[in-house]
């Protein structure tokens, strides 16, 4: 079995990721994960893609486990290609976030007890065990195919592993046997700190190309902000409790002493809101991640404890219809006005979407590898399969979508991700009958429908 040409010829970028025997088994692995409609175990891989005679079955796994290529110049290529494809210039719209992959086994790389938003609740937290990933995704509001919805790319990857996770062994929770708390690991990084690694990689390799990333409150705080790269610009939240002040009066001429580093503060957000001397400024959005009427205020100022020096657009958010509390948002790009920050704010949403796609038709919580290797780049490589699902339907799989006769569902113009898969996986097979004229007649037969039920099948 293969997979269609056109996305076939999106392979081969890749070749320089691998050696040749690996890259061949790429392409196996690549077939299996877009045509299964089970979990993509490593063994169903090679079920699905037909290599059940080709090489030993061991040869997939070390794919994994051991061989020479890195998940680091695997999305290098891949987010070469996709901004070639969706944003081959002005500025880069991206958005960082992370996400939970439910596990099983304590044996598992990685694994650890992480937040889980799905069960969680306002008033109670739950946690579950599994691997905690940061991703970083290229945003592409309203492509030609679906001019109403925006996309999320994946273009980089890294496992979280909180400290309970780096110490194995029962004594591995902070204290040592002796009772006295461990000392901080060096080789521990947080969420931020690994979204500004990911940052850093993409922005090297765009250096000239101007870069907005959005982040929620968790990727908003100083050790981003404060190690952003020159090209890169961050729209996030801000505390509501949150110290703002004045940009740094000019010193005076006879001041003895270090300059001002802050002028006066400003005042927090309930006393800012209820300021009739700064009105509101109404706005409505109707848009993919927003439709809601807001009220607005606008101001330049300085968030010391998380930026120090750099003065920032802040945008207070009001909204009128929704019920949702009063909310403070930060960008450091000076030429945005609010409505371009909330715009590209609500973007965000389809990194949610990407999240629930990924796991759900891309099996990205499937991978049951344990190993250190082989964890950190199995889900990966789903990853990158599903931006390049994307990548290949804009070049020109959007021409053989085609929607399910659904007499109670008659207006849908938009293709979901499921409906992206299905194509891919239908030309995939159609390509595998050279012979059947598939224009004149050919969608009538039983063929047909049986390639269309296996090309929807869950």
């Amino acid at each position: 079995m293969q997979l269609t040409p056109s996305f076939r010829s999106l392979l081969l970028p890749f070749r320089s990721v691998f050696t040749a025997p690996t890259f061949a088994t790429f392409l196996y692995i690549a077939t299996g994960w877009c045509l299964s409609h089970r979990h993509r175990y490593v063994t169903e891989l090679i079920q699905s893609s037909g290599a059940v005679r080709r090489g030993h079955h061991s040869r997939y796994h070390r794919f994994f486990a051991n061989a020479a290529w890195s998940v680091d110049d695997l999305f290098e290529s891949l987010a070469r290609e996709a901004v070639a494809t969706f944003c081959p210039g002005g500025a880069i719209e991206m958005g960082v976030d992370d996400t939970l992959c439910r596990k099983r086994g304590l044996a598992v790389f990685g694994t650890g007890m992480h937040h889980d938003p799905l069960i969680s609740s306002r008033k109670r937290v739950h946690v579950s065990w599994g691997h905690d990933w940061v991703i970083l995704s290229l945003l592409v509001p309203n492509p030609s195919w679906s001019p109403t919805k925006v996309w999320a790319l994946p273009v980089g990857m890294r496992l979280y592993r909180n400290r309970q996770g780096l110490t194995k062994g029962k004594e591995g929770r902070g204290k040592a046997k002796d009772g006295k708390k461990r000392p901080p690991d060096p080789n521990h990084r947080t969420r931020p700190e690994l979204a500004v690694a990911l940052i850093e990689r993409f922005a090297n390799l765009f250096p000239r190309r101007a870069i907005v990333v959005s982040g929620d409150s968790a990727y908003g705080g100083k050790s981003v902000l404060r190690h952003l790269p020159g090209n890169v610009d961050l729209i996030s939240r801000v505390a509501p409790n949150a110290a703002l002040y004045e940009p740094a009066p000019p010193r005076p001429p006879k001041q003895k002493g270090p300059p001002r580093k802050k002028g006066a503060r400003l005042p927090g957000m309930t006393a800012w809101a209820d300021d009739e001397t700064s009105p509101w400024e109404e706005m409505e959005f109707d848009r993919y991640g927003l439709h809601a009427k807001l009220k607005v205020k606008t101001i330049r100022a300085l968030y010391y404890k998380a930026g120090k020096d750099r003065l920032l657009s802040i945008v207070l958010v009001r909204d009128t219809t929704g019920g949702r509390p009063d909310q403070m948002f930060y960008c450091t790009r000076a030429d945005w006005d609010a409505r371009a920050i909330l715009t590209h704010y609500a973007c965000r949403w389809s990194v949610e979407v990407m999240h629930f796609n990924a796991k759900q038709m891309m099996g990205l919580e499937d991978p049951s590898n344990r190993t250190a290797l082989a964890v950190q780049r199995t889900a990966p490589v789903g990853l990158a399969l599903y931006s390049l699902t994307l990548v290949w339907f804009h070049r020109g799989g959007h021409r053989s979508v085609s929607f399910p006769d659904r007499p109670w569902y008659p207006g849908k113009e938009e293709p979901s991700y499921a409906d992206i898969l299905a194509a891919l996986r239908r030309e995939s097979w159609r390509g595998q009958f050279a012979g059947v004229d598939w224009e004149r007649g050919g969608e009538e037969t039983p063929l047909a429908q049986l390639i269309e039920f296996v090309s929807r099948a869950a």
